[in-house]
């Protein structure tokens, strides 16, 4: 044990720069210095101090920072009344060596002491520091077991937020949990999905990292590659990575780092003259001053990164400063401690020496030393001012006070500091370093969509060019498309696939297209739902005027042959052919022509029900005249036979009453058809997917055959009958053309129903106007056709002789 003390002592010699009394002790670890010579240690004589190299600012001004705020505290008569502060500050560097040093701290080894007494020792009530995460790992859970408070104003990795593993540590700067989360929503404002992920080899960077990739991954945004670098790692480790940087494909890269990782990897990329990247720092290295000085630091101009909001110390004077005079001005102090330099004059000047040492104007982690200060002032002042039996550990925990410049201080239950960020980007200032310019802040207190708030200042791209750069594995998917991932790569890569027929998406990026409504659908961008084209047959298509043209040019036919029956009804052929019946004909012929005209324009309940039922009344009569036209041929043959009186039973009232009562029947269907399920206007969706079929219903199919089938018994029974008249002597042939006339009718309406099944949309209703008049042509033309040809061209062949040959001498009269 003794062996050990007296180690410290040894120890404390060397790396134990400044000291003050006091009735109560802070101590600090502050490396001064960064590198050490590679030492390995036998263990058989007490190992030595390792040298440190490379001065470090900022460091120093840490140190600076803490004497500067013990001593405006000591001089503040409302804190510590009666009681002065003393502080205990190391400049170690290396972890093994902080680590020894925060157990002389805890130890509490006076710098002065004798062998005889060398065990005395003064406890400091905190330890601030260290900046390093690694070495305040290392200390900061030894230290806690002895109840000794560890505030840190620049350890951020998220691990140290655990109570159980550091139950006494405390920090004035917010966890890298915040900032991960931070950097990860930048990320996602500029619209970055493809990036690239360094982390320094330990904590900091593993912690930091992970928490990063965990949230870009929530907000949609993939990582490319992750690797981890250490400044101690072998060259092969960085040129490896070096190589994936120069073979990747993202321009974006997250680089959870120290200083000293980036400036190594910066150089090698300079000098593989791999640029355009845009780069994203964490707060360890994107506003450290020593950037400048590195080679390549010109890759890293255009950076972005989250580092505490900067503040401003007063009267913050030099301490500590013969460190730093020697290594500005190259000369020593001390000409014994340090005989390789010249000694220094005493005219040197820190008046034309530009150093960020000597600016005091913007301070962000140097604050941080002052407000940990500060804070333990805060918790000593309670503790004496308040009889709790507690510690300072205790009242570190309830601290709450607000800084001149209006900043609060307090620690939540981890003892992390409240998350505020400011948004840096380096740009290159006047004189020619490396500025971090404020664009914008991050405060995690505030909601999330208010988290993240950006100015108007201009923003430096990694790319030096005045746009944002572009880093993503797919371009945006337009409105119109849809994201399919490619397989085997993270789900930022993807095709973008057109929507289908009758679905869209009117955003971006959107991973599923939505169907439109039944009544709807997409148009050709497909990004937008228009309703559907309704489709009938219209008056004012070519098929529609096609038919009411040909229909219009039956009707004026029918009424031409109904005018020259008219204009010859005294004459034989006329007589012979029973004009009642055949005017009777002509006028059912003309409303067959007309009811086509009810197909045709835009389906209504009226015209749903007038055109089946018109079409089915107009026809029986049409058939039923051509019936008894068939009755008559065949009644009038028989009449002429010796003792025949056929004719007395089937005479003109007769006639009469067998068309009335065919045609009554149909009538009586057609009132059971629309007084049970009338035919009604229906919006067919089911037949075109990109358009909507606007046609009538029959209401019920039964209804429609029984017209159409009624119809069909009357032209059958017609065309027996015709059939069985079809020898009756050549100069009475009325028959023949009433057979034939009745084989066309057949022949239509029997290939109607197959077209009529397997016709399309609006073509369904022309095929049944077309079925309507062509059999109406067939009966026109093939019953009157002959008729008119005599009557107009051949008037000597219109005689009673030659109608009547030489079947009979009589006079016969229909």
């Amino acid at each position: 044990m003794f062996c050990e003390i007296c180690f410290f002592k040894q120890y404390s010699l060397f790396t134990h720069p400044g000291s003050l009394d006091g009735h109560l002790l802070i101590g600090g670890i502050f490396s001064f210095r960064t590198g050490q010579d590679y030492v390995v240690n036998t263990f058989q004589t007490i190992p030595k101090v390792r040298k440190c190299k490379n001065f470090n600012f900022r460091e120093f001004k840490f140190a600076q920072a803490m004497i500067f705020a013990i001593n405006e505290i000591n001089r503040n008569p409302e804190m510590l009344s009666n009681v002065k502060l003393g502080y205990k500050i190391y400049g170690n560097c290396g972890t093994m060596d902080i680590l020894r040093a925060g157990l002389a701290l805890m130890s509490g080894l006076k710098e002065e002491f004798s062998d005889e007494n060398c065990t005395k020792s003064e406890t400091v009530q905190a330890i601030l520091g260290h900046s390093g995460s690694r070495p305040t790992i290392a200390f900061a859970r030894v230290v806690g077991r002895f109840q000794i408070p560890v505030i840190s104003h620049f350890a951020t990795c998220a691990c140290l937020s655990n109570r159980k593993e550091y139950p006494t540590f405390f920090r004035t700067i917010p966890s890298d949990y915040y900032q991960s989360r931070a950097l990860a929503k930048l990320v996602r404002h500029f619209g970055w999905t493809w990036v690239g992920a360094l982390a320094v080899d330990n904590e900091y960077g593993f912690n930091g990292i992970a928490a990063f990739i965990r949230t870009a991954q929530e907000y949609g945004v993939c990582v490319e590659y992750s690797e981890a670098l250490s400044s101690s790692d072998p060259p092969e480790t960085l040129q490896r990575i070096t190589q994936i940087i120069k073979l990747s494909t993202s321009k974006v890269i997250v680089a959870f780092m120290s200083h000293r990782e980036i400036k190594l990897l910066a150089a090698a990329l300079y000098k593989q003259n791999v640029t355009g990247l845009q780069w994203i720092g964490s707060d360890a290295w994107i506003t450290d001053p020593s950037l400048t000085d590195s080679e390549g630091h010109s890759i890293l101009v255009g950076s972005l990164g989250f580092t505490i909001t900067k503040a401003e110390i007063p009267r913050l004077g030099d301490q500590f400063v013969r460190d730093f005079w020697e290594d500005v001005f190259d000369c020593s102090l001390n000409q014994t401690a340090n005989p390789q330099k010249q000694p220094c004059s005493g005219f040197e000047s820190l008046q034309n020496v530009e150093s960020k040492f000597t600016d005091v104007s913007e301070l962000r982690f140097t604050n941080n030393v002052y407000k940990s200060v500060y804070a333990v002032a805060h918790a000593l002042d309670n503790l004496i001012k308040c009889d709790g039996g507690k510690g300072v550990l205790q009242y570190l925990h309830t601290v709450n006070f607000t800084t001149r410049e209006g900043e609060r201080v307090y620690f939540d239950e981890n003892g992390d500091s409240p998350a505020r960020y400011e948004l840096v980007n380096l740009q290159i200032a006047s004189r020619g370093t490396m500025e971090g310019k404020t664009l914008g802040i991050y405060d995690a207190s505030l909601p999330d969509s208010h988290q993240f708030v950006m100015n108007s200042i201009p923003v430096v791209w990694g790319n030096g060019l005045p746009e944002v750069p572009v880093s993503v594995c797919s371009e945006k998917c337009l409105p119109g498309t849809h994201k399919v991932l490619q397989k085997g790569k993270p789900v930022c890569c993807y095709d973008c696939i057109p929507c289908p027929a009758g679905e869209i998406t009117n955003l971006t990026d959107s991973i599923i297209c939505l169907k439109c409504p039944p009544e709807f659908w997409s148009n050709k961008r497909r990004d937008a739902c228009i309703p559907k084209a309704i489709e009938f047959l219209a008056y004012n298509e070519i098929l529609g005027t096609l038919l009411v043209l040909f229909s219009l040019l039956g009707v004026f036919l029918t009424l031409i042959t109904t005018l020259v029956f008219y204009c010859h009804r005294e004459t034989p052929l006329v007589r012979a052919n029973n004009s009642e019946l055949s005017f009777l004909l002509l006028f059912s012929l003309t409303l067959c022509f007309m009811c086509s005209l009810t197909f045709i324009g835009r389906p209504s309940e009226w015209s749903c029900m007038l055109r089946h039922t018109a079409f089915g009344i107009t026809f029986a009569l049409c058939i039923s005249c051509v019936l008894g036209k068939t009755i008559v041929v065949l009644m009038a043959f028989k009449a002429t036979l010796p003792g025949s009186n056929m004719m007395k039973w089937f005479g003109p009232a007769q006639q009469r009453l067998s068309v009335l009562a065919f045609s009554l029947v149909q009538v009586l269907i057609c009132i059971l058809w629309l007084t049970i399920t009338p035919p009604f206007p229906l919006m067919n969706m089911l037949l075109f997917k990109d358009r909507i079929i606007l046609e009538c219903d029959f209401g019920t199919a039964i209804g429609y055959c029984a017209v159409l089938g009624y119809i069909g018994l009357l032209a059958v029974l017609c065309f027996i009958i015709a059939f069985l008249a079809r020898k009756l002597p050549d100069n009475f042939n009325e028959a023949k053309f009433i057979t034939f006339s009745m084989l066309i009718f057949c022949a239509v309406w029997t290939a109607f129903i197959p077209a009529y099944v397997s016709s399309p949309g609006k073509f369904t209703v022309a095929v049944e106007i077309f079925a309507i008049l062509a059999s109406s042509y067939g009966l026109l033309f093939c019953i009157f056709l002959p008729k008119c040809f005599i009557i107009l061209f051949r008037p000597e062949q219109n005689t009673k002789k030659h109608i009547m040959g030489k079947t009979s001498n009589s006079d016969i009269h229909y």
